[in-house]
């Protein structure tokens, strides 16, 4: 058995985090076991599956720029003690330039950076970010990206167009997804919903995924809908601002925060349709997600197409007022009531976490031929 570490900020739930997951629990961990490094010392919500399923979790101080000694200093003992590692997956590119060369000097044969972002958060720490990237590209053997836009975001279109990016789908488990009216019914008693037309949103809140933008679509569509109701699932600093914004507006009674959910999938089954207004994404695990589970889902235009699986999905500006988001969701009412298996279409284009596993296991084990596509 070999043993591979992931690199992260946090085991909490998340895209990246979600994404990993998903894989660790589909791998055949008696020939490839996960351990964690994470930038945090907080327990994570992923921490107690991970040591069911025989993984480990390491720590390391957070990167704050002044810390910059102390943080290297830390890497060098870390993988000095730690160096038996068949690779090291770094999916925290904002200072991948860092830990992977000492990674790889303490003997590690083979290092990937993963791009799973195609934006930055905004002011000095977006900025720090950019200027950390520059050098990735030529510090990682292997550059690995969800999708082509942010494949050049993080390494630059020079490197993609060479051929030295590889495009790994965000994969799920897409028999976990599978609709059932059973527990749509459920969700929806548990949550006093029974009789409304649910919008779902699942993510952290953070500037990224634009949750001011999309309360305001909402306000808007209450104006057409009487029996609309908004459920926000995720957790982020963002959310104590988004509260106060949905009393300022008079919606508290139709909007509902479940914070994070372990179980997700139930959830999906609840909605009626999913609205995705994000400023930038790498590729959205949840649009896919609610994809497999047939929904109806109106995203930004600022995510990559290659999100877009299924004929389910439309593409909008933020740009546009925020009543035209509302009467485009009006438009598909009817088609977005009927929902569909959509799960083969998901295996159909590789994003079924299962056919990911076998062919990650082979790319560990290997060290060669990285699974995916070159990035275009």
């Amino acid at each position: 058995m070999i043993r591979v570490l992931h690199v992260l900020g946090t085991t909490n739930l998340g895209g990246a985090e979600s994404r990993i997951m998903e894989l660790y629990r589909a791998m055949d961990r008696s020939a490839v076991q996960f351990d964690f490094l994470v930038h945090t010392d907080k327990e994570g919500q992923y921490d107690a599956e991970i040591k069911q399923l025989g993984g480990r979790i390491y720590n390391v101080p957070r990167f704050r720029i002044v810390n910059l000694a102390v943080y290297k200093k830390a890497l060098k003992d870390f993988f000095g003690a730690h160096n038996d590692y068949a690779a090291v997956h770094g999916h925290m590119t904002s200072t991948a330039s860092i830990y992977l060369p000492i990674a790889k000097k303490a003997g590690i044969p083979v290092t990937i950076a993963h791009a799973r972002s195609a934006g930055v958060d905004k002011g000095i720490k977006g900025f720090a970010t950019k200027m950390l990237r520059l050098r990735l590209k030529k510090r990682a053997d292997y550059c690995f990206t969800c999708s082509a836009e942010a494949g050049r975001a993080v390494f630059g279109k020079e490197w993609v167009d060479k051929g030295n990016v590889w495009t790994i789908p965000n994969a799920i488990d897409a028999a976990r997804f599978v609709y059932d009216e059973t527990v749509r019914k459920q969700v929806r008693e548990e949550l006093g919903l029974s009789n409304r037309f649910v919008i779902g949103h699942v993510g952290r809140f953070s500037f990224m995924k634009n949750h001011a933008y999309l309360i305001e679509i909402f306000a808007q569509l209450c104006k057409m809908c009487d029996d609309a109701a908004l459920v926000l699932i995720g957790r982020g600093n963002l959310e104590k601002e988004m509260r106060n914004k949905v009393k300022s507006l008079g919606l508290a009674d139709k909007v509902l925060f479940l914070g994070n959910r372990l179980d997700v999938e139930r959830y999906y089954q609840a909605f009626d349709y999913f609205v995705f207004p994000s400023i930038f994404e790498g590729l959205p695990g949840s649009v896919v997600e609610a994809q497999a589970t047939g929904l109806m889902c109106l995203v930004s235009d600022n995510v990559t197409k290659e999100v877009a699986l299924t004929e389910r999905v439309i593409y909008k500006s933020i740009e546009e007022p925020a009543s035209s988001w509302a009467s485009e969701i009006m438009r598909n009412i009817k088609k977005a009531l009927v929902r569909e298996d959509m799960s083969a279409v998901i295996r159909e284009n590789h994003f079924d976490v299962r056919q990911q596993a076998a062919e990650m296991e082979r790319f560990y084990e290997s060290g060669s031929n990285p699974p995916g596509t070159v990035t275009r």
